[in-house]
């Protein structure tokens, strides 16, 4: 795994390598997503390892996913909504709450045109975005709901986990306020274990960013922080990724180890494309599938970016999440350097993306969240001063 530059560079490295990671690991990903690991191997001849082409030659058409391009390193809405709330930052330039996401992020959703690649064409964000995200805008702009509990109600999906990666960066090094952040964030599109894993995931990569950290120390982390069936999930999958990893394996043979000890946890069931009549509803005792099974993938591979991505990109199901977020925080372990180049360059020509610019953008504005940050400790602690 690459070393981060030292000094005044490190930040902007690690939150290069966040960046990057996950946006490579939502291309790579997205050619699989839906299908089973088994399904996988047959339709590329062995196991994917790099970027690969839409399952359907004939994607404008071809069901379950048409009209979507996927593949040939086209990025999906993980990185899209991941893009957007970087842009979010750069407006607020300070920490975010749920009223962001309705008063800025929302519009960008309805009104801002940009290139889409999965449908090749220049369009607003709504266009893509899936029913659970639609729900933001549902909910926000046209029933007016309160933010900070309008994720109540929506199915409970990865929607607002997968896209939280920025909240990790602007909270480099300190987890629990990236949690916190998090999961008020999330409150306008989730609820319950949907809402939970948007925290953690904030968590782990805002300790990926920090000097020292190991992918250990962020699965620590999580753990210390995860609360109900997100923890209990997490537990059960790192436990068995640890066993698995001390015993020689790799990622290709940990993903039905994973899948194992996952799925007490997973309401949608075996059949991705066909959820379970009891699926995706609040529970204290469930857990969305991406992030333990992300977590358990950074472990197998040692914090190895280009095995964490693989290992998400072969298990399937939601194949680009899981990538989405191990390339994230193991990216942001290793830095730029880390990821990949020709998966960064090819993912970034086919997607239209400059993975550097909105890096460089939210380092700048964490580096001003941090001196606000500190003068507001200064000014708590002179007037506690006075009691």
């Amino acid at each position: 795994m690459a070393t981060p530059h030292n000094g005044a560079d490190a930040l902007l490295d690690r939150a290069t390598g966040a960046l990057r990671g996950a946006a490579v690991g939502d291309a790579l990903g997205g050619a699989t997503e839906g299908f089973t690991p088994a399904a996988i191997r047959e339709r590329h001849g062995g196991p994917v390892t790099g970027i690969v082409g839409p399952w359907f030659d004939n994607w404008r058409d071809a069901r379950p996913i048409s009209p979507y391009h996927k593949g040939d390193g086209h990025v999906t809405d993980d990185t899209l909504m991941t893009l957007a709330l970087v842009e979010v930052y750069a407006e607020v330039r300070d920490h975010l709450g749920a009223y962001d996401i309705a008063e800025r992020l929302v519009p960008k959703l309805l009104n801002d045109v940009r290139w889409v690649p999965e449908l090749e064409c220049d369009t607003v964000l709504l266009q893509r975005v899936f029913l659970a995200e639609k729900w933001l805008a549902l909910r926000l702009h046209y029933g007016h709901v309160d933010p900070r509990e309008a994720g109540v109600g929506n199915v409970v999906n990865c929607g607002a986990a997968m896209y939280m990666a920025p909240v990790g960066i602007v909270n480099a090094a300190d987890p629990d306020r990236a949690y916190a952040e998090a999961i008020d964030i999330a409150g306008s599109h989730q609820s319950s274990y949907g809402r939970e894993a948007a925290g953690v995931y904030a968590a782990a990569v805002a300790e990926a960013m920090r000097p020292g950290a190991t992918v250990d120390t962020v699965v620590e982390r999580a753990l210390a922080l995860a609360r109900d069936g997100t923890r209990a999930a997490i537990s059960a999958v790192v436990e068995r990724a640890r066993e698995h990893r001390d015993g020689g394996g790799d990622w290709a043979s940990a993903i039905d180890e994973l899948r194992e000890a996952v799925t007490p946890f997973d309401t949608v069931g075996p059949a991705y494309r066909e959820p379970a009549l009891d699926a995706r509803i609040p529970s204290r005792t469930k857990s969305i599938e991406e992030l333990p099974v992300a977590l358990g993938f950074a472990l197998v591979a040692g914090g190895d970016v280009r095995a964490s991505i693989l290992g998400g990109v072969n298990y399937g199901r939601d194949s680009d999440s899981i990538a989405t977020m191990a390339g994230a925080i193991t990216g942001a372990l290793g830095g730029a350097a880390a990821v990949p180049g020709d998966w960064v360059g090819d993912v970034s020509a086919a997607s239209r993306l400059d993975l550097a610019v909105p890096a460089a953008e939210l380092v700048a504005v964490a580096r001003e969240v941090w001196a606000r940050d500190e003068g507001r400790a200064a000014a708590v602690a002179a007037a506690r001063g006075g009691l």
